[in-house]
């Protein structure tokens, strides 16, 4: 199984893309990422998944992990409408990015792959994604080609990831999550960050939490903040 993603600092602005493929749907076995110069995030999205397509042996099937709910219409549900209409809109327009469209279509032709959306951010998101997330981002940010075949480290976390989101879990929950890591600077470091759910959830206490409703990460992984409190108020 693979993912791939594109990023855009700007969109457009400096971009980037990268795919990634793995054996066991948590590690990456095989991964690149590269430059675009300035370009939009849809571009990203589909160079991205150019590239894959381009890497991958076509007698294999693929799945393919995207968090770009445009790329992924693009060429599962808009795209024989766009061929039928001579690479015209339904409005008649030219279709965007045709160039791009048009050579994932090629790649695509007699080989079976099974596209997988996947949200993108998600504290405890798609391992994959969040890794094809974080390598065309830094491939964006420094416009340098990067990967395992160039004996490249792995993509550092993105800033924006809270610090103690620890090891990833898919998001068809076949993963408790529990395994987590403390923020630096222990309970008190971690005691004032709360973010919104993005998805309902069960708190350690044993009470549900629903998406959009506050919550706070405590050793056993997130739920209510006044549990996190009573926990480490007893040394947890």
């Amino acid at each position: 199984m693979a993912a791939c993603d594109g990023a855009s600092k700007g969109n457009p602005g400096p971009a980037g893309w990268a795919w990634v493929v793995s054996e066991d749907a948590e590690t990456a076995a095989r991964w690149e990422a590269g430059p675009l110069g300035t370009a939009t995030n849809n571009v990203a999205e589909l160079t991205a998944l150019e590239r894959l397509l381009t890497a991958t042996d076509p007698a294999v099937p693929l799945e393919v992990r995207m968090d770009s709910q445009y790329a992924m219409k693009a060429v599962t549900t808009w795209l024989p409408g766009w061929k039928r209409n001579g690479w015209k809109t339904a409005a008649g327009k030219p279709v965007a990015n045709q160039e791009l469209v048009v050579r994932i279509d090629e790649l695509l032709d007699g080989r079976a792959v099974d596209f997988r959306y996947v949200p993108a951010h998600q504290v405890d998101g798609d391992p994959l994604n969040d890794f094809a997330d974080r390598a065309a981002s830094q491939a964006a940010t420094a416009q340098q080609p990067a990967g395992s075949a160039l004996g490249s480290p792995e993509p550092p976390a993105t800033p924006s990831a809270p610090a103690s989101a620890g090891p990833r879990r898919r998001t068809n929950g076949t993963r408790n999550g529990t395994g987590t890591t403390r923020a630096r600077g222990g309970a008190a470091g971690s005691s004032s960050r709360t973010i919104k759910a993005k998805f309902p959830g069960r708190c350690v206490c044993g009470r549900s939490y629903a998406a959009g409703e506050s919550i706070a990460k405590n050793d056993q992984g997130w739920g209510h903040p006044e549990c996190r409190t009573a926990a480490a108020g007893q040394g947890a």
